[in-house]
């Protein structure tokens, strides 16, 4: 970049690429509207003023441009895009960057995984902001399909691309002084570190701060976020597809406080990308209840680039770079045009850009299950009360709870009276043979079953129903399609999102993808789920770091003792 011709056209003295004349320009470092014209030299803002010479002009005739969004925390593998069809159904919805914790992928993938991903979105108009998975696996209550040591921590943290360490989920080993994880903190220690610390106060949460952990998208009540954010956390409001905590956590959004606050989406799903949006739906929801627009506006741009240390993105001032979306209004956000890097990139709602979906052959071969009989998913009755799964609706915690199941010759059935039904977990990625079997309330089956190959965090196989057969057909099924989602009744596969990416990610473009998901999404409602979001749901039960009560391929995890619990 020629610091010389940025001048000149900063001046007035050189004609912009571009100029958005007539603008309302929303400005998130005073926090107020101004009128004026925006002059756009290459990738940078040279000015805001009263520019007129450009190359290209257009009128905006008083509509409102904002800095382009950007999304705190996001794990995109869980929208089952590609990053290509992520980035199709984001970007013109005025999302420009994204901070991206990619340890799902790196959990079926390892480091290779990771620099896949990166690599198909450098042609793409969205700048990704990596946090390098810090947790993978998880824990060692779990099989993974990949390990991620301090030293491949250090590798991820010198690429370009990186801006910190991600989501450090093992609070339990930071607090036990675990060396490996103390190895990670040690090594990210001149970076941002993300936090994860579901339920953690009190002198626990001094501790886990006190290693450098600066933010958390995990509370649930005002109070946690209250209590996290007076000890120097950020906190992320987090508003996903499975996890809604906006509504709870926006009284604590004050003019004393709201530079401490950033809304995330943590997990969204492909339909909801398409038909609500990414985080400018936080946004939107947040001014329709009651946030001021500006300031939801700054809560998704110059919050989210300060608290990451970036210098030149979330505002619309001179040197910053030309990310921004103009808007017919600020209560709806609806994107009418969208700028990446100086270039027009999407016009009323369209990309302007053409996504690739290729990848390489690794990717598509990830499911290793060893070969087992039926009766393998049978759970002895051993106990006359058994631990059980309680799912608590639009959030991803979970209760452990005590209830005495139906007992046919010896063995534990699924009862949907009660709604308990069959919980298994299937090792995918070493074929070890390993099968965890537990039970679930609160998924609402009643016939059939559900699996996925998308099981936070490690991805093995999660599946739920009301009997072994159909419990079995799902998993072969996933086996067949190389990952995906299924529904099963009756013997017969009725629904499918085929996965083949990792078993996480498909190959398709958006649009394609969304009806398939939609599809798979109405048989488990048809199979009487009444969950808004059976299988995200349903990929949160294998994930042994959110309290009380999860199943993975080793078995059941009582996650506040963080140990398996005796078979």
């Amino acid at each position: 970049m020629s610091l010389s011709q940025l001048i000149a056209v900063a001046r007035g003295t050189a004609p912009a690429d571009l100029i958005l004349a007539r603008a309302t320009i929303v400005n998130t470092l005073s926090g107020e509207l101004e009128r004026g014209n925006i002059a756009i030299w290459r990738d940078r803002i040279a000015g805001v003023g009263d520019y007129e010479r450009g190359r290209e002009v257009i009128d905006l005739q008083g509509q409102f441009v904002v800095p382009g969004f950007i999304d705190g925390h996001v794990h995109t593998e869980s929208s089952m895009l590609h990053i290509a069809g992520y980035a199709e159904a984001v970007v013109p919805r005025g999302v420009t960057g994204i901070v991206t914790d990619l340890h799902e992928v790196a959990n079926v993938m390892g480091v290779a995984g990771v620099r896949y991903v990166l690599d198909a979105a450098r042609s793409l108009p969205l700048d990704l902001y990596l946090m390098a998975p810090s947790c993978v696996p998880a824990t060692h209550l779990e099989t993974a399909g990949a390990r991620l040591t301090a030293e491949d921590i250090r590798e991820i943290l010198a690429w370009n691309e990186t801006a910190g360490l991600g989501e450090m989920m093992n609070y339990p080993g930071v607090l036990a002084g675990d060396a490996q994880v103390l190895a990670e903190l040690d090594a990210a220690r001149h970076t941002v570190i993300d936090g994860h610390a579901p339920g953690l106060s009190g002198k626990d949460l001094n501790a886990y701060l006190a290693c450098g952990i600066r933010s958390d998208h995990e509370s649930t009540t005002y109070h946690e976020a209250q209590e996290k954010l007076r000890r120097g956390m950020y906190v992320m409001i987090r508003e996903g597809s499975s996890e809604k905590n906006l509504a709870t956590l926006l009284p604590l959004v004050t003019d004393q406080t709201y530079k401490r606050c950033l809304f995330v989406v943590d997990d969204r799903s492909c339909s909801d990308l398409l038909r609500d949006g990414d985080i400018d739906a936080v946004v939107r929801k947040a001014i329709q209840l009651g946030l001021e627009p500006v300031r939801a506006i700054q809560l998704a741009t110059i919050n989210t680039a300060e608290y990451l240390g970036v210098r030149d993105v979330g505002a619309i001032a001179p040197g910053y770079r030309a990310n921004l979306a103009v808007l017919s209004d600020l209560r709806e956000l609806r994107a009418e045009l969208v700028v990446h890097h100086g270039r027009l990139v999407a016009r009323a709602g369209q990309p302007l850009f053409t996504p690739s979906h290729d990848a390489p052959s690794a990717l598509r071969h990830t499911m290793h299950i060893q070969p087992f009989p039926v009766d393998r998913l049978a759970l002895a009755a051993d106990t006359w009360h058994h631990p059980v799964i309680e799912i608590v609706p639009h959030q991803i915690i979970t209760r452990s709870v005590r209830i005495a199941p139906r007992v046919n010759a010896g063995r534990i059935e699924a009862d949907t009276e009660r709604d308990l039904l069959k919980l298994v977990v299937v090792e995918r990625h070493t074929a070890s043979g390993n099968i965890g079997l537990g039970l679930v309330h609160g998924l609402g089956l009643r016939r059939g079953a559900i699996a996925s190959s998308v099981a936070h965090d490690s991805h093995n196989i999660v599946a739920a129903g009301v009997n072994d057969p159909d419990l079995y057909v799902a998993i072969r099924e996933l086996e067949r399609l190389g990952g995906g989602l299924v529904a099963v009744d009756a013997g017969q596969v009725i629904s499918a999102l085929p996965l083949p990416l990792a078993g996480l990610l498909s190959d398709q473009p958006l649009r394609d993808v969304v009806p398939q998901f939609e599809a798979v999404e109405r048989a488990a409602a048809s199979l009487g789920s009444p969950l808004p979001a059976p299988f995200a749901t349903l990929s949160f039960l294998a994930l042994p770091v959110i309290p009380e009560l999860r199943l993975t391929d080793r078995g059941l995890v009582d996650v506040r003792q963080f140990k398996l619990l005796a078979s």
